[in-house]
């Protein structure tokens, strides 16, 4: 298996970031390019979920720019579960050469 998909654990938390669990996970597409050079690497990204569990924005924190766009495409079509208020979640996307 290519890719591994983990909540992320790292960054200060303050009251706005929260683990909530995550219902439906996308696994994003490996870049060809990336593929052939076998480039390997982590994507760390925050992504701001609204109430209703859907991404509202996504802020890149680390990676590999091969990586980040195939990450950032699918982290946005995840769903967390519903909340009380938005929240920021810590992701960490890790990109494996097969």
């Amino acid at each position: 298996m290519p890719l591994v998909i983990v909540p992320a654990g790292f960054g200060q938390q303050n009251q706005t970031e929260s683990n909530r669990r995550v219902m439906s996970r996308v696994t994003p597409h490996y870049p060809e390019i990336a593929r052939n050079m076998h480039l390997e690497g982590i994507v760390k990204a925050e992504a701001v979920v609204d109430s209703s569990g859907k991404v509202k924005s996504i802020e890149v924190k680390g990676g590999h720019p091969l990586l980040v766009r195939a990450a950032e495409d699918a982290i946005q079509r995840w769903r967390w579960v519903p909340a009380t208020r938005e929240t920021r979640e810590s992701i960490e996307v890790r990109f494996n050469a097969p």
